[in-house]
């Protein structure tokens, strides 16, 4: 499938997508956006266990573009609304995991995209920045969540509030990436990670995301309902009888993703 501001595609049941507007270091356009979220649904249709996103070029992403289009519109909760919302919540949504790989600065809700990764892989010389207050904004597509939840209250605002780099080793540091590597690993890292979850147990990979998602905003009760609701679920797959027989047998499971 073609885009205009992205790269996709999918072997060996991993879908890899390149935000690819390397000229402008991969600043996000409504267009990229949609196209994004298209991506993400081709992904799951097509059949991927497991998500790569990163960016082209030196940059993972910019943040909003916001030279290309001329005039910003009036209403900026609407554009957040129609193109970044639905990104983000697509994200959170999706039943296979997602690996991303921060090969450069990772800026506004270039940030956010990155942070809503499963496993999130930095290059050593990336950063973030959440440099909305430098222009005048807010916080969007998800920034303030993904960073208040993982790093917690202080650091959230100080990287709002201040709009200061943050060095993938202080984000690693500050709960924000999963692993640092050398510039030159980081594709091979961040594409060994996405091929190992495409053969795990998917269904149970996709709930657990559910899972985490419950723990970070529900009681231990309701943590322990869906708990309860998801191992219904994946007792019953055949990815489970796999398992078991696996290791009844002594064997390496050989798990298919149903």
């Amino acid at each position: 499938m073609a885009y205009a501001t992205i790269l996709f595609s999918i072997a060996a049941d991993v879908a890899t997508i390149r935000l690819n507007r390397p000229d402008r270091l991969n600043a996000i356009t409504p267009e990229m956006l949609d196209e994004l979220l298209d991506a993400l649904r081709a992904a799951e249709a097509g059949g991927a266990r497991a998500v790569l996103l990163t960016g082209e070029g030196r940059a993972f992403s910019s943040g909003a573009d916001l030279i290309a289009g001329g005039a910003m519109p009036d209403d900026l909760g609407e554009t957040i609304e129609r193109h970044y919302n639905p990104v983000a919540e697509r994200l959170a949504q999706l039943a296979i995991p997602v690996v991303s790989a921060i090969n450069g600065p990772a800026v506004g809700a270039g940030l956010s995209l990155a942070l809503a990764a499963d496993i999130v892989v930095a290059a050593r010389s990336s950063y973030l920045l959440l440099g909305f207050v430098n222009i005048g904004l807010v916080p969007d597509a998800g920034a303030t969540w993904l960073v208040a939840k993982a790093a917690g209250r202080l650091k959230a605002l100080e990287l709002a509030m201040l709009g200061e780099r943050l060095s993938a080793e202080d984000a690693l540091a500050a709960g924000l990436v999963t692993r640092v590597v050398a510039d030159e690993r980081l594709q091979e890292e961040a594409g060994a990670i996405a091929a190992r979850l495409s053969t795990l147990p998917t269904v149970a990979l996709g709930l657990i995301r559910q899972q985490v998602r419950t723990a970070l905003t529900g009681t231990l009760e309701e943590t322990l309902a869906v708990e309860r609701a998801h191992q219904r679920i994946a007792g019953r797959t055949a990815d489970f009888c796999e398992g078991v027989a696996a290791f009844a047998t002594k064997r390496p499971p050989r798990f298919e993703g149903r």
